[in-house]
């Protein structure tokens, strides 16, 4: 049969009456019965699946600030007073048990344990330790969960940010976002689902943080997170070329659509109404975008709250003030990376520098939601890919000292939505190396996360090559003990 008559097949009267059935059949229906169910349609079009979720949830969104490079978990949350007296001994292999080292340590003769130079004191009602670098997190403790067990399974930066991004070291698999958006939906029609911010450090800029960490994997391509930019427009080609006005978009728009209409009838390709769909998307944030980027009714205590520097775009802390106004209009998961917290020298320099750049902003971030009612649907995340460990990297000396990484116990917190406040959850040793209660690994967060917002991480699934995959694979509990 040649290509001709195969398409003539696909456009007979039956094909077009059956295509109408899921297709322009629905809008018209849509349109009859009224706006309950226009809602469940434009639901089920931006992502949301019929079903969920799955139980009543206590978070609508999540805001996950996530440290890339790996913050010392020693240094800033997990307070281990004995580590002077071993000071400059050499790490025992009774607590290294043969760990497997990275291409950076494992030709050093020596691995001597370093203690932080940084000071600790307990706060709130909670009692919990902070370290002097975070002055202003040590005010919220209250509103706060530490997780001071988590582990994961990977020892180098790329598979440890993918791991606990998609649940995968191996890429191509959904993030976190991508599947939140697929089972869920989002709450508007005028902003994407899924965005992503990122801020650079002021050092040596970190490691690299690739798209594919926001990626949509093998889920259609709609769920994918949008990432802002702080230069130019927030989103690429978001502007109309010169001399290109809004009537000219939407009727180049409306012709577009039909010839993708055309052609989703002959092929039935997902890809082609997930085209259709961004480009009625952007359409759309040509006016969205510009108010929510417009800071400038923002009230002076705002940044007085947040800091100066989120008067600056591509800042963490205007990124934490975006965060929170793309909240209030409904996206669903919102995700701000921050580079450069691989110190594997020189941390006593580069250290305090990170800290400084989001301590007032994530502080805000909580105490803003709070006061505007917002926490307690907001679930709100805070931690990196991994810990560091606690012998130097390289030559330590009096006044300067490195940590290399360290799967095996690092520290996160979170707040908000579904979180119990006030309480830390996991132990590890003298040695801040290995768990001695409550190991929380990668996978739990992620079901406890996927719980939050009313989803049974073992019922959101994906049939891809035959098998269906879920962002916790095969694993993952939800950590009972922190929910509300």
């Amino acid at each position: 049969m040649g290509p001709l008559d195969e398409t003539g097949l696909w456009l007979t009267r039956r094909h077009f009456f059956g295509r109408g059935a899921t297709g322009i059949g629905v809008a018209a229906l849509a349109g009859l019965l009224g706006n309950n169910l226009q809602a469940e349609t434009n639901a089920k079009v931006h992502g949301g699946l019929p079903g969920l979720p799955h139980f009543a949830p206590k978070a609508k969104r999540v805001i996950y600030l996530f440290q890339s490079g790996g913050p010392s978990q020693m240094e800033l949350f997990d307070f281990k007073p004995r580590l002077t007296e071993f000071q400059g001994q050499d790490l025992p292999e009774s607590v290294r048990m043969g760990q497997r080292l990275t291409g950076m340590s494992a030709t050093q003769s020596s691995f001597p344990v370093v203690p932080s130079k940084f000071g600790f004191t307990q706060h709130g009602n909670s009692g919990a330790w902070v370290s002097e670098l975070l002055p202003h997190t040590a005010k919220i403790v209250d509103q706060l969960t530490f997780v001071k067990s988590l582990h994961t399974e990977a020892i180098n930066h790329d598979p440890a940010v993918t791991f606990i991004q998609t649940g995968s070291q191996i890429a191509g698999r959904p993030s976190i976002g991508s599947w939140l958006s697929y089972g869920i939906g989002c709450e508007t029609e005028d902003l994407p689902a899924f965005v992503v911010m990122i801020s650079p450090g002021s050092g040596t800029g970190g490691q690299p943080l690739y798209d594919r960490l926001w990626g949509s994997g093998f889920l259609p391509s709609r769920y994918q997170g949008v990432k802002f930019r702080s230069v130019g427009d927030p989103v690429l080609y978001l502007s109309n070329p010169d001399g290109f006005t809004a009537n000219d978009r939407r009727r180049f728009l409306d012709g577009l659509d039909k010839l993708n209409q055309m052609n989703f009838e002959m092929y039935n390709d997902p890809e082609i109404t997930t085209r259709v769909s961004q480009y009625e998307m952007a359409f759309r944030m040509q006016t969205s975008i510009p108010e929510l980027t417009d800071l400038s009714k923002e009230p002076p205590h705002t940044f007085e709250l947040y800091g100066d520097d989120a008067r600056t775009p591509g800042t963490f802390a205007a990124n934490c003030l975006l965060a929170r106004r793309l909240a209030e209009r409904g996206v669903r998961f919102i995700q701000l990376f921050h580079r450069d917290w691989d110190h594997h020298g020189k941390l006593p320099e580069g250290l305090p520098k990170r800290c400084k750049e989001v301590d007032q902003a994530s502080a805000a971030l909580i105490q803003d939601l709070q006061a505007r009612g917002m926490l307690d649907e907001t679930l709100v995340i805070w931690g990196g890919e991994f810990g560091r460990t606690v012998y130097c990297q390289g030559r330590l000396t009096p006044t300067d000292y490195g940590r290399d990484h360290h799967p095996r116990c690092f520290t996160v917190w979170m707040a908000g939505g579904g979180i119990k406040p006030g309480i830390t959850l996991g132990q590890t040793d003298d040695y801040c190396y290995n768990i001695t209660k409550d190991p929380v690994h990668v996978h739990d967060l992620q079901a406890t996360i996927l719980h939050c917002l009313g989803i049974d991480h073992t019922r959101l699934t994906y049939k891809f090559q035959g098998r269906h995959f879920r962002l916790t694979d095969i694993a993952g509990s939800v950590v009972k003990s922190i929910l509300a």
